[in-house]
């Protein structure tokens, strides 16, 4: 997908936030609890949201099993304003394996990246329509380490074939990042030192060896 020129997505998102006069459902995929705190903590003010633990790319199996249970005591214990829930997910590890050939020695950020994002967002955005949300998103944004223009356009793509809202975000923005981190420490949640995928956690043992 091509990124044209830069744009502002906490702008679009402020804008869609101060248009609402009621409270929308959001289906918010999550890749893990550190993200996630910042953007349920931000965006619990103005939405009922369930977050969708759906993170096939993740490895090992462990691994997977560590960051959803860090996903699901972050819900229950954070304050909340309007309601959070969960819908835990299918690994669907073999299905991210398939998508991603080819793409097995690219490094972090590359085309490999691009696809996982889009296998993740497509499947919230199909779920979201499937139950009836108004609005579908994800935490990726927030990270510093992910590409949010991408990860925007790909998000408008699909809800233009889904026929659902999507709800932009560049949750680096107002300091998220830095507030992910201090959440972290507050509900002493576990943080994970490479992305998720068995590439990622290769590149960062190459680096640390």
């Amino acid at each position: 997908m091509e990124i044209k020129s830069k744009i502002n997505y906490q702008k679009k998102l402020d804008e869609i936030i101060s248009n609402l006069d009621y409270t929308p459902r959001l289906l918010l995929h999550s890749c893990c609890a550190p993200c996630s705190s910042y953007c349920l903590s931000y965006l619990n003010n103005y939405f009922d949201i369930t977050v969708l633990y759906y993170n096939p790319n993740i490895e090992p199996y462990e691994e997977y099993l560590k960051r959803k249970e860090e996903q699901i005591k972050l819900i229950e214990i954070m304050p909340k304003t309007n309601k959070i829930d969960i819908i835990d997910c299918d690994y669907d590890n073999e299905i991210y394996h398939d998508k991603i050939i080819g793409l097995e020695s690219e490094l972090e950020g590359g085309a490999r990246c691009s696809v996982c994002y889009y296998l993740r967002l497509e499947y919230t955005a199909n779920k979201a329509k499937e139950l009836g949300y108004d609005y579908f998103g994800t935490t990726l944004t927030v990270s510093p380490y992910k590409n949010s223009q991408r990860l925007n356009l790909i998000g408008e793509t699909l809800a233009n074939k889904y026929n659902i809202k999507y709800l932009y975000s560049d949750f680096k923005k107002k300091n998220g990042y830095k507030k992910s981190i201090e959440y972290s420490k507050e509900y002493n949640l576990y943080r994970q030192d490479y992305c998720g995928c068995i590439y990622s956690k290769q590149e960062r043992d190459s680096k640390i060896n």
